[in-house]
């Protein structure tokens, strides 16, 4: 805790009495920038140099590679791409490697990508109280809103890292463990390997929005307590409580409005024509969650007393 104590006064003193000069002289916009970049920064280093956040990075690195090495031993024979969900992927993998990326990214979307970033999201704001460290930021002139705000990209980047590490390490494994070459999607279209990996990029950042809006909605429910892991516990059991219930079919009239609900739609950039409704709503539902728990977790913040 002293190293990351440390790095705060750094980046306290970056937003200090000191950069206000610095704001003065640069034209006041240019400074104030400079002077937010640099707590962002400050901030991203505190989030992925913390052990805990780096161990969960090793563990999303070495899923691809369990699920990879697993399906290889179970030698999954290509009949076709039709279908809906993990099996037609399973179908594709035999024939081309770049499918353990989509098998990787659905299967670690169920409950291991959220887990990650309800970790960081409930100790954004929890973590620090519990520390006994949100007391003393607040004392600098960074603003409550200012913090708030690099919290949340700061979950948002550590998701979408965490989501990219998955993407990469399985189409690694992939490319080792099995074929490569010009992709057939899964509604039988082939398509150039390099119009492939772009689908798939495609995919990950599809996801990567999703993993926004549950980090907006762990950055909320971290404004209302001083215990990170009650947080945590909170976010996890909101996020499957979700899951079960859309799969449920008497809830069929609320599904659409479960946060978890548009998480597959990303199978339809691996068709032709793709189906662009179902991705607009999917990112119109991060957008609505994230936009709706961001201003919670603002007006929360700003006027609660801090005493920790």
């Amino acid at each position: 805790m002293s190293a990351e104590l440390a790095d705060r006064e750094t980046a306290g003193a970056a937003t200090g009495p000191a950069d206000a000069g610095e704001r003065a002289a640069a034209g006041g916009w240019t400074g104030a920038v400079r002077g937010y970049l640099r707590f962002f920064a400050s901030e991203l280093r505190l989030v992925f140099r913390r052990r805990r956040n780096q161990l969960l990075l090793l563990v999303v690195v070495a899923f691809p590679i369990l699920i990879g090495v697993g399906l290889k031993i179970a030698s999954p024979h290509p009949d076709g791409g039709e279908g809906n969900g993990p099996q037609a992927f399973f179908n594709q993998l035999a024939g081309n490697g770049v499918f353990l990326t989509l098998i990787a990214l659905q299967a670690l979307l169920i409950l291991v990508l959220p887990l990650v970033v309800a970790v960081v999201a409930g100790d954004s704001i929890a973590g620090e109280a519990g520390y006994g460290t949100l007391r003393y930021l607040l004392t600098r002139p960074a603003g409550r809103t200012r913090l708030l705000s690099v919290k949340y990209l700061a979950i948002v980047t550590y998701g979408l890292a965490a989501t990219l590490i998955i993407g990469v390490v399985a189409l690694l494994v992939g490319v080792i463990l099995f074929p490569v070459g010009p992709v057939t999607l899964l509604s039988g279209t082939t398509i150039s390997l390099a119009a492939g990996l772009v689908r798939v990029l495609l995919v990950a950042l599809y996801i990567a929005a999703a993993m926004a809006a549950v980090g907006a909605i762990g950055l909320a429910i971290s404004t209302l307590t001083e215990h990170a892991i009650g947080a945590i516990a909170a976010i996890m059991v909101l996020i499957v409580t979700s899951e079960v219930v859309d799969q449920v079919p008497q809830f069929a009239v609320v599904a659409p409005y479960l946060p978890t609900h548009w998480w597959d739609s990303f199978d339809s950039l691996l068709r032709t024509p793709v189906d662009t409704s179902g991705l607009w709503h999917g990112l119109l539902s991060f957008a609505v969650y994230t936009v709706l728990f961001c201003s919670f977790a603002w007006a929360r913040f700003t006027t609660s007393d801090v005493t920790s």
